[in-house]
């Protein structure tokens, strides 16, 4: 079954919506570059509010150590994630799982970068261009996602409940991740669209 994240929550509500509907992940963004950036107070309520069984990940993009290490001491976010330059080193530092984001707005061209994260739990495969940030809803060709990788891939960008059926029937994602196709504006998610994208990829699971 292919396992969904709803990323850039920012409201108590649509993280619970989100997750009765079968989300299973929220995603949660510290970064200043991001229009979805929540304070530490909100992040906090969010996670105290969700059900059990739920994953909770904290974004960051080139952001300063000292914050990583607040969010996790704070928040306790089960996995982190990384949209910028930073090197397979310093994700690990933590001593926490993590996802990688590879920006693929490059195409092929970005498919060696998938081997310079060996200690990442994942590999999140996101439309935009290097140095630019997440959530874009920028898409990008789901078929260049190779085959024999030891980590699971995460497929992201452009992803909305018109496409996200096409995009796991060629891509076979171990997860799909979502954040602008489900929104009516950014951080504040829209529940016909949250709805109607997760019954389009249960729709592709019971194929």
């Amino acid at each position: 079954m292919t396992r969904i994240k709803c990323c850039g929550m920012t409201r108590i509500g649509d993280a619970l919506l989100a997750v009765r509907l079968g989300a299973d992940a929220i995603g949660l963004v510290f970064s200043a570059r991001s229009k979805r950036q929540v304070t530490l107070a909100q992040a906090r309520g969010i996670v105290v509010a969700l059900p059990p069984f739920v994953a909770t990940v904290a974004l960051f993009m080139d952001d300063e150590a000292s914050l990583v290490r607040q969010v996790l001491d704070e928040v306790r976010p089960m996995l982190l994630q990384f949209h910028g330059d930073e090197s397979d080193g310093w994700c690990a530092q933590f001593g926490h799982p993590f996802l990688k984001a590879i920006a693929m707005g490059e195409g092929a061209a970005a498919l060696p970068r998938l081997r310079d994260y060996p200690h990442a739990t994942g590999l999140l495969l996101d439309g935009h261009a290097a140095g630019e940030a997440g959530g874009s809803g920028k898409a990008f060709d789901w078929s260049l996602l190779p085959g024999g990788l030891a980590q699971p891939l995460i497929l992201a960008g452009g992803l909305h409940a018109g496409n996200v059926g096409d995009a796991v029937r060629t891509a076979r994602p171990w997860a799909v991740d979502v954040a602008s196709g489900v929104e009516s504006a950014p951080g504040i998610k829209d529940p016909a669209r949250l709805k109607a994208f997760i019954r389009a990829v249960r729709t592709v699971d019971a194929e």
